[in-house]
């Protein structure tokens, strides 16, 4: 067990697949960025330019070079959606249908009205909340389906008021996007569908295309091409986040079990190669356990090879001599999930200040944040749940304030801002000011 001293950087690269480390008072732990490289960003860029200047030909071209079919059209018709509905399992449907609720239900308690704040002279101020026009949501594809990311994304939309809802995302070599992601969207009711993946898709959802009217924001995690198109895009559209690989933190102390934690290390480690799971313990007996049961478990995981990728790069396990350390690691490390399985864990859990979804208890395992509890999963990830939030309502909405002065409180108030103009050396303002108060012919 080696030592790590009082106010270390600790890079998790350093660490080796599940090796136990002592957690010394004062450490910070630092999830290692992966922002993609030139040549990436390179290709990005090519393929923006491309779609701009090219429209459906370019997302044509590029789907048949990197999805390897050739669309003969982009939008998912009627027949397509009806069809993915009949072959899906009735169940399914029903549990999809189900999590759709639950999520509304959570997110109707975010939505927000403006407000009027009245002054003295008939004078008023507010704030005027409106829902975006149209916005364009990316479901993820490739080595898995995910029909709890179009739940995710188009439900705070829908709360939210937005009119034009509008989901890219890549199909299979058939041509076909799976299934269960047609049908989380007939659901939903969403009908505007295109089969369109990667740097493409963002371009065309930022720029428009023949085929598809541009939007204002863009939402959705997606694989460092898409992370990277949605960074260039900015600023021409918005985005929700920069999503990287998905990330979780286990707080937990003798109470746990050891298979059930590290199955829910793994249930994160399974989504990508560059995951990262990281378990904090107060318990050496634990931690030795919980790396015995990852090896174990790992064996028989249909997705080993991503798992053991993601375990052998981004895994680690850290023991701390007291709770108050360990919580103090999470906090520096803030990270996308984080569980607490510990005696009194919602009383551990008010201590957290940075995480982006939090799963308090044995029973709270993070798929139920996934796919069925209401919250949303779409969340920060390297550490960036310091200062951001997960997928919101308030993600599709926009803030307009609004000043009516009435003459009484111009006239009180209007060298007040004059002088405050000048100050800053513009007289055109403070004039703009002044010039009221008579009578014009």
């Amino acid at each position: 067990m080696s030592t790590i001293g009082r106010g270390t950087i600790l890079d998790l690269k350093e660490i080796n697949p599940m090796k136990i480390t002592k957690l010394e008072k004062g450490i910070s732990l630092k999830r290692p960025l992966e922002g993609g490289n030139e040549e990436q960003l390179k290709v990005v860029r090519q393929v923006l330019a491309d779609v701009r200047a090219q429209g459906d030909a370019a997302i044509r071209f590029y789907t048949e070079k990197w999805d390897g079919f050739a669309p003969d059209h982009l939008r998912v018709t009627k027949e397509e959606i009806e069809e993915s509905v009949n072959l899906i399992d009735q169940q399914l449907y029903d549990d999809l249908t189900e999590a759709a609720q639950n999520i509304r239900l959570y997110h109707e308690q975010q939505k927000r009205s403006g407000y009027r704040l009245d002054l003295k002279n008939g004078s008023w101020l507010g704030q005027r909340i409106t829902a975006l026009d149209a916005v364009g949501l990316y479901v993820p594809g490739g080595t898995a389906a995910y029909p709890s990311s179009v739940l995710m994304n188009v439900i705070p939309a829908q709360v939210a008021g937005v009119k034009r809802i509008v989901i890219t995302s890549p199909a299979g070599r058939d041509g076909k996007i799976p299934p269960g992601v047609l049908a989380a969207a007939h659901i939903l009711g969403v009908e505007e569908i295109y089969k369109i993946g990667g740097a493409q898709a963002i371009a065309a959802l930022a720029y428009g295309t023949e085929t598809i009217s541009p939007v204002d924001k863009i939402t959705g995690p997606g694989n460092i091409f898409v992370a990277l198109a949605k960074r260039e895009v900015f600023g021409e559209v918005a985005i929700d986040m920069i999503a990287g690989p998905s990330e979780i933190a286990v707080l937990a102390d003798d109470t746990a079990f050891a298979d059930e934690i590290a199955a829910d290390l793994l249930s994160q480690a399974e989504h990508d190669k560059l995951a990262c799971a990281i378990l904090i313990t107060t318990s050496e007996q634990l931690a030795k356990k919980v790396a015995d049961e990852v090896e174990k478990q790992l064996t028989t995981l249909p997705r080993e090879e991503v798992a053991r990728a993601s375990i052998e790069n981004f895994g680690a396990i850290y023991v701390a001599e007291t709770m108050a350390d360990a919580v103090d690691a999470i906090n520096s490390l803030a990270p996308e999930h984080l569980e607490i399985v510990t005696k009194n864990a919602e009383v551990v859990a008010e201590q957290v200040r940075h995480a982006g979804g939090i799963f308090i208890g044995r029973y709270s395992s993070e798929p139920v944040g996934d796919y069925f509890a209401g919250t949303n999963h779409v969340l920060p990830t390297n550490s960036t749940a310091r200062f951001a939030s997960g997928l919101n309502v308030d993600d599709f909405v926009k803030k307009t304030s609004v000043v009516f002065y009435s003459e009484k409180t111009w006239a009180e108030n209007a060298p007040k801002i004059a002088r405050l103009a000048r100050m800053e050396g513009l007289e055109g303002h403070a004039r703009a000011v002044e010039s009221r108060g008579w009578e014009k012919e």
